[in-house]
């Protein structure tokens, strides 16, 4: 059943012999000795068929030891570890061969069990249980014999019963009506974020006084008048009537901005004694609620919008072109968090927004230090790493991330990271193309690079206008490949210097090294650059745009409106309360709070 459990996993880290002298990459599994190093293990709910929700990781040692993972379960969902580092055999033509073979043995990992435990609950009867029943008694019954049969055969699918009692579970009452309004009077409360009023009460008595008629006992009659309420439109939606929101309606649009979620208790407390407009008072409560653990689904959801991390999984890299990421899920998963962890270090210690476009640090594991060619870095957990200075890494721009959303898994365009840049981080939306033009497409035949064909592009006066302005930002990525990697030369399906390999999926591999990347560009004002880190510091000439977009992006996030030309005013408010901190992450969203966008619909 679904609900909070902790999973506990005794496992080590092996190295497996080889096979007979010609054919050594074949593991011996009777020669089986200590591992040789750490090796990073994630683990993940799997819905069948494949659909998989990461729960954890962690590092597998050469000594046996156990690792504990807390994580909330959805029924139906089994327990999938993958040893990340380890390779992924696939069928083909030729035989598989593991790529970390060596000639005396390969790395492997063995679990020696798994315990689980759950489900937890923090107290009994749930916070769940109390909101739907209060403190009225509960009894365990068998359901009745007819029930089983009907649930047996199917038979009776239109029978007016159709609230079925769930089995051996009944709420006791000794005073229906009285108990049913009680009850649904508090469950509307919190339902729709503020007292319910006599109409709405009166609205829903009828559907438990109709359900009773219909046979159904009390628990049932209660299950399906908390139904009806959840399909109402006060539940639905957001009720923000025009004009200076009511403390209610702030308590919701900030909860619902920093947490993902409805008002806790402490909210509604302030929004009763009509409190939270205060400024001091909104204040402390925004601090509260981003010192709390439920803020990590602010981040993951604003990335999600802001920077379109929800697109990571929509592509893959090519079999062929970039056969070193696929099937590299330890590389997919470490971006990810990557990002996340760093827009949240900006957060938590009010960090200047030029971090956005460079930072001294990043959040790095050992996969993401390799990726990036960084001094090495142990085991799987990110943690915040000091950058050198020569570096082409920091800020979001060059995060494996933000490059694999903004690519395809075969190959990148200027023109789409350009435009990405413009309206993600400068906030300056490019114009949609004219109709009929010819798309831009990078010959992966390796015979013309992609500015090349922008350049013909560009000789029309009509695409100048507007690539003039969005390929430079592009091109200045143009050094990183579809998962963020460095490359000097463009991979080729046909063209230019053979590589070959043994992929991840254990098959071999070739491609070939094209033309050489060029990096540089001019900007529409005239201001040059030759590679990405001159194209920082450009950016950061101007980090009041970079704090005036991060403005603008927290406020349409929050309120769920656009930023329309008479609501300037409010956004430079913003800025020159929030300069005093340079412009801190944090600053701004505190007093994006404050503003009357925020305040008032």
């Amino acid at each position: 059943m679904a609900g909070h459990y902790k999973l506990r996993f005794n496992a080590y880290s092996v190295w497996v012999g080889p096979g007979e002298s010609n054919k050594w990459y074949i593991p011996n599994l009777d020669k089986i000795s200590r591992g040789r190093r750490d090796e990073p293990v994630t683990i993940t709910a799997e819905t069948p068929p494949r659909l998989l929700r990461k729960l954890g990781d962690f590092d597998v040692t050469p000594e046996p030891s156990v690792h504990e993972i807390d994580a909330w379960l959805l029924a139906g969902e089994v327990i999938r570890p993958d040893a990340g580092r380890l390779f992924r055999s696939r069928p083909g033509p030729d035989r598989w061969r593991n790529p970390l073979a060596e000639k005396d043995g390969q790395p492997g990992v063995v679990f020696r069990w798994l315990e689980v435990e759950g489900p937890i609950y923090d107290e009994w009867p749930t916070a769940g249980h109390k909101l739907l029943f209060a403190d009225l008694p509960m009894v365990n019954r068998e359901p009745p014999k007819e029930q089983k049969e009907e649930r047996n055969t199917r038979t009776n699918r239109f029978s007016q019963r159709r609230f079925k009692p769930a089995p051996g579970v009944e709420i006791i009452s000794t005073n229906i009506m009285a108990d049913a309004e009680r009850l649904l009077r508090n469950f509307i409360k919190h339902a729709y974020r503020e007292p319910a009023g006599d109409g709405d009460v009166e609205r829903f008595l009828p559907v438990v006084q109709k359900a009773l008629d219909l046979g159904n006992n009390f628990t049932d009659a209660m299950i399906a008048v908390y139904t009806a309420v959840l399909c109402s439109p006060e539940f639905i939606y957001l009720d923000e009537k025009p004009g200076p929101l009511d403390d209610y309606a702030l308590a919701s649009r900030l909860s619902f901005f920093l947490w993902n979620s409805p008002p806790d208790e402490e909210l509604e407390r302030c929004a009763a004694k009509k409190e939270l407009h205060k400024p001091d008072v909104l204040r402390a409560e925004t601090e509260r609620l981003l010192e709390d653990p439920k803020s990590q689904r602010f981040v993951y959801a604003f990335l999600d919008y802001w920077l379109d991390l929800r697109k990571i999984l929509a592509t893959a890299p090519d079999a062929n072109l970039y056969s070193d990421y696929y099937l590299d899920d330890l590389l997919t998963e470490s971006a990810l968090d990557e990002t996340r962890l760093f827009f949240a270090e900006l957060l938590r210690a009010d960090l200047s927004v030029r971090n956005i476009v460079s930072s001294d640090f990043a959040m790095l594991n050992e996969r993401l230090a390799a990726h990036y060619g960084l001094p090495p870095v142990h085991g799987v957990v990110l943690r915040k790493t000091p950058l050198p200075k020569d570096t082409v890494r920091g800020g979001l721009l060059t995060q494996a991330a933000v490059l694999k959303v903004t690519a395809n898994g075969t190959t990148t365009s200027p023109v789409l990271r350009g435009a990405w840049i413009m309206e993600r981080i400068l906030g300056q939306k490019p114009p949609p193309p004219p109709p009929n033009l010819p798309v831009v497409d990078p010959d992966i035949r390796g015979a013309i690079t992609i500015r090349q064909q922008l350049e013909q592009h560009r000789t029309q006066e009509t695409c100048n206008t507007c690539h003039a302005k969005i390929d430079p930002p592009g091109l200045a990525l143009e050094n990183f490949d579809v998962m963020g990697g460095w490359r000097d030369r463009y991979r080729s399906e046909a063209a230019g210097e053979l590589a070959h390999g043994i992929a991840k999926s254990g098959q071999k591999f070739t491609f070939h090294y094209a033309l050489p990347v060029d990096a540089t560009g001019e900007l529409p004002d005239g201001r040059k650059f030759h590679d990405i880190r001159e194209f920082k510091q450009l950016l950061l000439d101007n980090q009041k745009q970079l704090a005036r977009n991060l403005a603008r992006q927290l406020a349409v996030y929050a309120t769920g409106a656009p930023i329309h030309f008479a609501d300037r005013p409010q956004i430079e408010q913003i800025l020159e309360r929030s300069s005093s901190s340079h412009y801190g992450v944090r600053s701004i969203l505190r007093e994006v709070i404050q503003s009357e966008l925020f305040l008032r619909k």
